[in-house]
């Protein structure tokens, strides 16, 4: 692939002063119909060291708006990003819908450096490519535009300018001792490039090869193609067409299990037995909490379930008894304005645990195929993708070391009922009764059809779910204390 390009390639200055001109004209240009028309774009420049990326960079931003662009620049990360997935440093800086993020190097580092001087196991590699190609799909699907250079030098002109910027007082603090470890492993920098861009152009990322050599060359070529990526953009946008939805589906079809209604609801504790097993379970997921921060194991406890099935109360007596400054709960409503503005999985990323934490989500991302679904806010297209993009999601979690526990706290719809009685006649609990609670009881046939499909298209051997019959609140609160100790006792049996 590298070797096909003609690095000989080059133009004049004459002709260079006139398309460039003309081509900023037009960036300027989309840069405005893009913010008009709430066009997300993400430009990730890679290429060699001394490629030109940043003389690049600034040709490509002199004649865009400062307020609609953000640049980024990715260095080796830091100890404290060490302590998330790879690409959790790179989802906070997605751009929103309007605006413009440019990766100067990206989370293509994971593939480049990171590699070259071994600070990733090359049996790592497969599942960063999967990770990369499934996280860059999700944003386009979900309107993102991306363009991706890679500028390539040959050897000679590698060294050349390497040596000329150390010359330079002005220039050689630019010059790094791994940009001269590029130049000495030029054929094995090169080989281990030209491996990523064939495992990492797709149909929906391609990567945009540049003749790099020579400067001028290499700078008309990327504003041209960058003015075409956004061209196309725009286009797609305005011809995009959304195929007719099915009718709601209020029944399960024959071939799918019915798992909810196989949940046994009677399962109850008396209170003496709730009283000596809770106290039990507290006091030895105290001790786990001792050893995920001396592990740096992540943990992260998800909850779903009905109006009322007692979410609130199981995550308190599953925080009774650990130490307040090693967890963290985080309820999910309504997105803002601002998180409509990103990929909806882009709120989740923010609120991950770092190693040795316990993250707790009161409800989560299964609002796309639960809610969103039912109540229309996510059309069916994003929905029906969203199955996939949640297990390659938890998929990034589990990889990266997460042990993930999902539980979904199911009730009667009697039960419900009663309880929302008892919360409107109790002066202390009607703030948790809304009239968003009676008009999601009216669609429960909806939500039982869209909690069955999530469960069973979700319900991987690494992020399985656990129905916790929540009937009698003594017992849910146990249940759910035993199956977090469970899951960090397995996870620990794993690594030895």
């Amino acid at each position: 692939m590298l070797d096909t390009l003609d690095l000989s390639l080059r133009c004049d200055r004459q002709t260079y002063a006139d398309r460039t001109k003309i081509l900023m004209q037009k960036l300027r240009s989309l840069q405005q119909a893009c913010y008009e028309k709430q066009q997300p774009l993400i430009i990730i420049l890679e290429g060699w060291a001394a490629a030109g990326k940043g003389s690049l960079l600034k040709k490509m931003t002199r004649c865009m708006d400062p307020r609609g662009f953000t640049v980024y620049p990715t260095f080796p990360a830091t100890a404290e990003e060490q302590k998330y997935p790879f690409l959790w440093r790179f989802s906070k800086n997605l751009p929103a819908h309007g605006s413009i993020a440019v990766f100067y190097h990206s989370w293509y580092i994971r593939l480049l450096e990171d590699r070259l001087f071994d600070r990733i196991d090359s049996a790592d590699l497969p599942t960063a490519i999967q990770d990369i190609n499934a996280f860059e799909r999700q944003l386009v699907d979900d309107g993102v535009a991306i363009a991706k250079f890679w500028i390539h030098l040959s050897r000679r002109e590698l060294q050349r300018r390497l040596a000329k910027y150390a010359k330079d007082q002005l220039s050689a603090w630019r010059v790094r001792s791994e940009d001269w470890q590029q130049a000495k492993r030029y054929h094995h920098y090169k080989a281990m490039a030209e491996e990523m861009l064939i495992h990492t152009s797709t149909g929906h990322a391609p990567w945009i090869l540049v003749e790099g050599d020579h400067s001028h060359w290499a700078k008309l070529k990327v504003l041209g193609q960058l003015v075409a990526v956004m061209t196309e953009s725009l286009e797609k946008q305005a011809i995009t067409i959304t195929p007719p939805s099915l009718p709601p589906q209020t029944q399960l079809d024959p071939a799918e299990p019915d798992l909810l209604g196989a949940v046994d609801l009677t399962r109850q504790l008396s209170r003496h037995d709730y009283k000596a097993q809770l106290r039990q379970k507290q006091v030895k997921l105290r001790r786990l909490q001792l050893t995920i921060h001396q592990e740096n194991l992540p943990v992260l406890i998800l909850f779903e379930g009905w109006d009322a099935a007692g979410k609130g109360s199981a995550i308190k007596r599953l925080t009774d008894v650990l130490d307040p400054r090693s967890y963290q709960v985080h309820p999910f409503g309504a997105p803002t304005q601002e998180e409509k503005r990103h990929h909806y999985l882009w709120r989740f990323w923010q609120k991950l645990p770092r190693a040795g934490m316990i993250g707790i989500f009161d409800r989560t991302w299964y609002g796309r195929v639960l809610v969103e679904r039912v109540e229309g806010f996510a059309s069916e297209p994003e929905w029906r993708r969203a199955y996939r993009e949640i297990n390659e999601f938890e998929s990034q979690l589990t990889d990266a070391g997460y042990i993930l526990i999902k539980f979904w706290l199911h009730i009667s719809p009697q039960e419900q009922l009663d309880r929302f009685h008892k919360r409107q006649q109790d002066p202390f609990r009607q703030y948790k009764l809304t009239d968003e609670d009676w008009r999601n009881r009216e669609k429960w046939p909806l939500y039982e059809v869209a909690v069955n499909q999530a469960i069973q298209r979700t319900h991987t051997p690494n992020a399985p779910w656990t129905i916790i019959p929540a009937n009698d609140k003594y017992y849910t609160r146990v249940m759910v204390i035993q199956t977090v100790i469970q899951a960090i006792q397995q996870h620990q049996k794993r690594l030895k």
